[in-house]
């Protein structure tokens, strides 16, 4: 299993933009978020045991999973979230370990949106943290989804708090930065975790 590298950040934080950056470097980046779409798709036995659970409701009209249906249902009731997070973490959890014993580069991204909330941190051999402030991350995300404030602010509310994700972290990205300085300040920590990889191999 390579050097492992979970990154995370609340929602609107800007994730995908490290992520990205990271991975133009040549690093191997594995996502939860897109594992997780992946354990849903038309066919696949999760999206079939959610239709059982909730109903055609759930589904689009091209047969694939209605995520905003799914979250309504989840954001209120959290019976359900436990169901649904019973069902699909295990299968996240495989396809995961699946893609880290294929990786090949020096050391490999993780990059995993819920890492505090579901106490993952301890899988991973460093953390790393995207931060910016509450209020950018309420106008990123009402932006980039087309939802309310409100809408935001609720699930700024699920989430870890920004305090727990930093109590967590190994090192920290200010994503409120220029994209010039985080590209600059990402090339400084691939050099790090490079070495640190190396070292882990030689004990």
């Amino acid at each position: 299993m390579p050097y492992t590298v979970a990154l995370t950040g609340g929602i609107g934080s800007g994730k995908s933009t490290v992520a990205n950056a990271f991975a133009q470097l040549g690093v191997d980046v594995i996502d939860a978020d897109i594992i997780a779409r992946q354990v849903v798709e038309p066919g696949q036995p999760a999206l079939l045991a959610l239709q059982e659970r909730f109903g055609d409701d759930v589904l689009l009209p091209t047969g694939g999973l209605n995520r905003s249906a799914l979250r309504h249902i989840i954001f209120n009731s959290g019976a359900e979230k436990n169901w649904v997070n019973n069902l699909l973490h295990p299968l996240i959890h495989a396809e995961t370990q699946r893609q880290l014993a294929l990786a090949r580069s020096a050391w490999c991204l993780w990059v995993v949106p819920l890492l505090v909330e579901n106490g993952l941190q301890r899988l991973a051999d460093r953390v790393l943290v995207v931060d910016v402030d509450r209020e950018t991350q309420l106008l990123r995300t009402t932006a980039r989804d087309n939802i309310s404030r409100e809408q935001a602010e609720n699930i700024l509310a699920a989430q870890a708090s920004r305090d727990e994700r930093l109590a967590v972290a190994d090192d920290i990205i200010d994503n409120s930065a220029s994209p010039e300085e985080v590209i600059a300040h990402v090339a400084v920590l691939n050099q790090r975790y490079i070495a640190l990889a190396a070292a882990k191999d030689r004990d």
